[in-house]
């Protein structure tokens, strides 16, 4: 079985309590005891969340497997620009082989920067550093950057040495899945949480514009809000050239994905009237040579997520036409409520003034 398909049939059982799940959890007992240690290290001061000299704001999951981190940091990047911020961000940089902080910049190899932190420079052009250590990636960016403000760290919930100002929890239409601890769920940490352990700031509930949306347990006082994901309305190829999406229908096409979920992005394809011939599910943070057979088939055209995309276009550029399929990347839109944005003000005032 491959990575993709093991990964869609552990997602698929860790909806529902089942017979995979079932046998799983007993591992998830002792995995949630590793996870109430930690914590108790830190609020006993054995182990210490240090503070920077601006703002963090951290944008992470309780759950795996894709919820919409990467668009909601764009999403709240643009917005804190344009309310005069000088944001930078921080992250992990999964799937690259570097163990060194780097510093993103439009050469920078994606083996040693990784896709999200590639796509959310090229999107946003803000300063971003990676580091398995958030601690020391905020550390190095304020050192070369003196002008950043304020941090958004991207995928740092459950890292917890980078003290932080304000927490973002984005979740997605699965919700909590079957509300278990991994592995017997999607679950990193308990949730609804204990107040008596952590602050919930904000939490962003997506949903897909074709799908309904769901309830999600709370803690009291919790804020909850929605956000709309959806394709945008223009593919873009790798030199910034746009077509339509309404082009694409009836076209001889073949989807890639190498995401968390790969039919997430098939199924938005098909919402928006386009019928791929070929659908092919790579794993998350799939390598180059993973696409290399997709890249030989010159008579159909490529569709791709713009994560997918920070690795191919880049070899797209230079190389001679005829010789590769086209390629378009379709980027996702999220669109929170304009409530989510007004309490993120609210919380940010204070240390606005601190800065």
């Amino acid at each position: 079985m491959t990575q993709a398909r093991w990964q869609a049939l552990w997602l698929l059982h860790s909806q529902r309590r089942g017979w995979l799940a079932r046998l799983l959890w007993p591992v998830s007992l002792i995995y949630g005891a590793l996870i109430a240690v930690r914590r108790v290290l830190y609020q006993l001061g054995l182990k210490q969340s240090r503070h920077v000299s601006v703002p963090v704001v951290v944008i992470g999951n309780v759950v795996v497997g894709g919820a919409g981190k990467t668009p909601t940091v764009l999403s709240v990047v643009n917005h804190l620009r344009a309310r005069g911020w000088r944001p930078g961000v921080v992250s992990r940089g999964h799937g690259r082989k570097s163990r060194q902080v780097v510093h993103v910049g439009p050469d920078t190899e994606r083996s040693d920067s990784g896709d999200e932190p590639a796509l959310i420079h090229l999107r946003t052009q803000v300063p971003v550093c990676v580091s398995a250590n958030r601690l020391a990636a905020a550390r190095a960016l304020l050192a070369a950057h003196p002008e950043v403000d304020i941090i958004i760290c991207d995928d740092g919930l459950q890292h917890l040495a980078l003290h932080r100002d304000l927490q973002i929890i984005v979740f997605d239409d699965r919700g909590t899945g079957n509300g278990w601890l991994l592995p017997a769920g999607l679950l990193r940490e308990p949730w609804p949480p204990n107040a008596r352990t952590r602050s919930t700031d904000l939490v962003l509930h997506q949903r897909r514009e074709d799908a309904p949306g769901s309830a999600l347990a709370r803690s009291p006082g919790t804020q909850v809000f929605g956000a709309v994901r959806r394709l945008a309305d223009q593919a873009v190829g790798p030199t910034g050239e746009q077509l339509p999406l309404d082009q694409l229908r009836g076209q001889r096409l073949t989807a890639v994905a190498g995401t968390a979920r790969p039919g997430v992005f098939f199924d938005m394809l098909r919402a928006r009237g386009i019928e791929p011939t070929v659908e092919v599910g790579l794993p998350d943070h799939a390598a180059l040579s993973d696409y290399a057979a997709l890249m030989q088939d010159s008579s159909t055209t490529l569709l791709c997520t713009e994560k997918d995309a920070v690795k191919l276009f880049p070899t797209l550029i230079d190389s001679p036409v005829g010789r590769h399929p086209q390629v378009w990347a379709i980027p996702l839109e999220m669109t929170p409520d304009p409530a989510f944005f007004t309490a993120l003000d609210e919380r940010l005032k204070p240390l606005k003034r601190r800065t």
